[in-house]
């Protein structure tokens, strides 16, 4: 393939970081453009706001794709003004400024929560509507930006959306995070939910590779352009037997207790109410809301089949692989 220039917006975070790095190595002339600096990418950061397309666009010139992963992920209610002119209004900026500078491909990272309606959702695949109620900010801005990207495919502008669940590995600074500070304060003792419902995950690599699939794929057969794709490592899980074994893996004991559903629910409840009477809406989230105690107790997985017929997508790295990987890194920083 030849040398590509690839823009990778939210090169700052936990996917953003990965992805840099890996079109790095693949040769790319890589622009990493974020609303914060880093110093410890390989490539030298672009400070930039993307729902300021004239901040934008001059990162956008030559540029071959842009990889769309910039996000506010938000599931509480109150205070999702920012996450809605992020989520949507940052999207429908680099469309616009993509479009205008020439950009030949598009590679959105969506999530499988556009399709989750709140309810059991069992081997879920593409042809599913997208959620009809609505479940979170985070959730109902990525059904819209979705609907923007997908829309935006045409003959020279080409586009595809990649829907993970879960994602974590090494940097993660959300979902594992959340759970290991409570097991470093010996905390993570009760679990939510007393039936075993099945979750689907996402290790970093694996989605990594799923990106630039889209990418040279699309590059190659524009007919998939236009298509979005669920990717995973298509290994269904119960949420709490995979919080069980990142805890054996670092030698803790596992949960011992679990809360029923109705009663964390109402705690949930109380928390989010908490936070937006003492004006705390937009802090970093803790992973107790009403949306992800729904999340917890209902069944949630995806086929991968499209993107191994499409992209070719092979989920590489285990789930058990995954979690010895993320425990060991976070080991080695401590």
């Amino acid at each position: 393939m030849t040398a590509t220039k690839s823009l990778v917006t939210g090169a700052g975070g936990f996917v953003g970081e990965h992805l840099v790095r890996r079109l790095h190595a693949r040769g790319d002339t890589v622009i990493a453009s974020d609303v914060r600096d880093r110093t410890d990418l390989p490539v030298k950061m672009s400070v930039a706001d993307l729902t300021d397309a004239a901040q934008m666009a001059p990162l956008l010139e030559g540029v071959d794709v842009v990889f769309h992963n910039a996000s506010v992920v938000q599931t509480a209610r109150a205070g999702a003004d920012r996450v809605w002119a992020v989520n949507l209004g940052g999207t429908k900026t680099m469309l616009e400024a993509a479009k205008k500078a020439g950009v030949k491909r598009f590679v959105y990272v969506s999530s499988a929560s556009v399709v989750y309606q709140g309810t059991d959702l069992e081997n879920g695949a593409e042809d599913l509507p997208y959620a009809a109620t609505s479940q979170a900010p985070y959730a109902d801005s990525k059904i819209a930006a979705e609907k923007e990207v997908l829309a935006a495919n045409a003959p020279g502008f080409l586009t595809s959306s990649i829907r993970p669940h879960v994602i974590f590995g090494p940097g993660d600074t959300r979902f594992l995070p959340n759970i290991l500070v409570r097991a470093d304060a010996g905390r993570m003792k009760v679990g939510i939910g007393r039936e075993a419902h099945l979750s689907d995950f996402t290790y970093i690599d694996n989605l990594i590779d799923a990106l630039i699939l889209a990418d040279e794929v699309l590059a190659r057969d524009p007919s998939i352009g236009g298509r979005a794709y669920f990717v995973t490592n298509g290994e269904p899980t119960p949420f709490w037997e995979f919080v069980d074994r990142v805890l054996v893996a670092r030698g803790d004991p596992k949960i011992q207790y679990r809360l029923p559903y109705w009663f964390a629910y109402s705690a949930a409840a109380m928390v989010e109410w908490s936070r937006a009477l003492t004006g705390r809406a937009n802090a970093p989230e803790d992973g107790f809301t009403r949306f992800a105690v729904r999340y917890m107790c209902t069944h949630h997985y995806f086929s991968i089949e499209r993107a191994k017929k499409d992209l070719g997508y092979v989920p590489k790295v285990s789930i058990d692989e995954g979690i010895k990987r993320t425990v060991a890194a976070r080991a080695a920083r401590a």
